[in-house]
């Protein structure tokens, strides 16, 4: 999976501190794609794991991939059938996280748009809170 409007949600297991706006939103297109990896990943698949790790060019990292398993502490949203499973701590800075698809003409992928980045690197893939 690269990375690189709102729609309906309905928020599995909304944390109580995060019911203030959406804490995490797909659009339409980025469900639609997420939906297709994991249909192509298989059935063994519960979702797509968004979450935040130190490191990168500025400072913290954005992490997509498959979540096999949700653990206790993480908080689970659907979006058209799709889960999406955040930990605890990443779920602090994505708060209010939008994530898109960009289809451009060099390159497509998912594209994090986050309202707590103060700024961002020129790959896309980090940033500085």
């Amino acid at each position: 999976m690269m990375m690189t409007t709102n729609t309906e949600t309905t928020q599995a297991q909304l944390p109580a501190e995060a019911t203030d706006a959406a804490a995490i939103t797909l659009t339409p297109k980025a469900v639609e794609m997420a939906r297709k990896a994991i249909e192509r990943r298989g059935p063994h698949t519960a979702g797509l794991r968004l979450g935040v790790r130190g490191g990168g060019c500025s400072g913290a990292s954005y992490v997509m991939e498959f979540a096999d398993k949700i653990r206790d502490r993480d908080h689970v949203f659907e979006f058209d059938g799709v889960k999406v499973v955040v930990d605890p701590k990443s779920l602090v800075y994505l708060r209010g996280t939008i994530l898109d698809y960009e289809v451009k003409l060099m390159q497509h992928g998912f594209k994090f748009v986050n309202p707590n980045a103060v700024k961002g690197c020129g790959c896309g893939e980090s940033f500085t809170i």
